[in-house]
């Protein structure tokens, strides 16, 4: 038995914090849980190339980050080796009680040295999907390796979480695990931090010279393949094609970013779109759109969508991963079928011709999120699933 005076160890893994929602999520969550007789050791990766830092919010929230720099997102036998090694070595040295592991690749190398760490091999191992890289990302043959690889993983852990039913249901789907191996813990987020910075009452319109009469269509993220950033032009240019005068604000960049410039001067929009860059403070772009469009090919629980929401802009997204336990169809957006831009731009045509139904979708966005994603709820439902586990380990 633990000795009641002594915190409960916690190793927390990720692949990386960059900017997103698992960093966020992260960073909250060790900080949160030291109030309930938890101490985390947070452990993250080396960022990808081009990627923004978000291990600032760990320093602000007082939580002390192991660098493990091995720990790449890109498969190489060498780093990952090296990084089962150091990740094996900082295992023995903290004799954590429960792993807790976040993201494919941290899950997979400190599960790995977890196995090899002898007798000081953590009691309790657990594992958080933010989502899942079994569709979308790779060809027919990575993909069913990555598939075996969560097999086996899974095996060796107590309890896979999924941030979604969704997500749940696909990797079980997959064959990763039973259902009865998943617990369903959605993110939580600070949204009145996020939401409630300085410049949010700043006119973004005036400032960027946006006509007052302008649909403005807003995206927020990092440009990569899979967020299929390339259709958000698409759509706005199909959207305009219906005779709405609407004008595109994509906040963020990413290695896709020179391609999709050049891709909105082919399609004729480039007068029409502003790419704003990376941005700290988001709020006053949520406020400056009047709809979010999301047609990612994957998604595990996308946080912009969940911010548009909370900032009371309806969102227009791809019905895939876990955006339907975010976005709900008719309620506070609309779902459409991935790939589908026509129907993308029809449902921003009809937000664009009825004020009204944008602000009665935003409110009912705005009247949900708080507390279905809030850090108090993630910390209880966590710190629930932990007391379980150590209960049935005896500790």
């Amino acid at each position: 038995m633990q000795p009641s005076n002594e915190p409960i160890r916690i190793l927390r893994v990720i692949a990386r914090l960059n900017m997103g929602g698992p960093a966020i999520h992260v960073a909250n969550l060790a900080a949160e849980l030291e109030t309930r007789g938890y101490h985390t050791t947070l452990v993250a990766g080396s960022l990808a190339r081009g990627e923004d830092s978000m291990a600032f919010l760990a320093e602000q929230l007082g939580v002390d980050v192991v660098s493990v720099p091995e720990l790449q997102r890109e498969v190489s036998v060498l780093h990952d080796a090296r990084s089962v090694r150091h990740m094996t070595a900082l295992i023995r040295r903290e004799r954590p009680h429960i792993l807790h592991t976040h993201t494919a690749k941290a899950g997979a190398i400190a599960r790995a040295a977890a196995l090899l760490a002898g007798d000081a091999r953590p009691p309790i191992v657990v594992h958080t999907f933010h989502g899942h890289v079994l569709k979308g990302y790779f060809g027919p043959a990575r993909t069913a390796f990555f598939r075996q690889v969560e097999r086996n993983l899974a095996r060796s852990s107590d309890v896979l979480i999924a941030v979604s039913p969704e997500v749940r249901d696909e990797l079980v789907e997959h064959g990763v695990a039973p259902r009865d191996k998943f617990a369903v813990i959605r993110l939580g987020i600070p949204l009145q931090d996020r939401l409630g910075d300085a410049t949010a009452d700043l006119d973004y319109r005036r400032l960027y010279g946006i006509p007052p009469e302008a649909f403005v269509v807003g995206w927020v993220g990092r440009m990569t393949g899979v967020k299929d950033t390339g259709a958000v032009l698409e759509i706005v240019r199909a959207t305009r094609e219906r005779g709405v005068d609407a004008v595109l604000c994509m906040v963020g960049d990413g290695p896709d970013r020179e391609r999709l410039e050049q891709l909105a001067h082919d399609l004729g929009i480039a007068r029409s779109t502003y790419f704003v860059g990376y941005q700290s403070d988001v709020a006053g772009y949520y406020r400056l759109f009047d709809a979010f469009v999301l047609p990612s090919v994957n998604e595990g629980t996308p946080v912009s969508a969940i911010e548009s929401l909370a900032s009371g802009t309806p969102v227009v997204a791809n019905r895939v991963g876990g955006v339907p336990d975010v976005v709900r169809d008719g309620v506070d957006g609309f779902l459409v079928e991935a790939g589908d831009t026509g129907g993308a731009a029809d449902r921003l045509a009809q937000l664009a011709a009825d004020p009204a139904l944008r602000a009665r979708l935003g409110e009912s966005g705005r009247a949900n999120v708080f507390e279905r994603y809030s850090v108090s709820r993630l910390v209880d439902d966590i710190d629930r699933l932990y007391r379980s586990l150590l209960a049935a380990k005896g500790i």
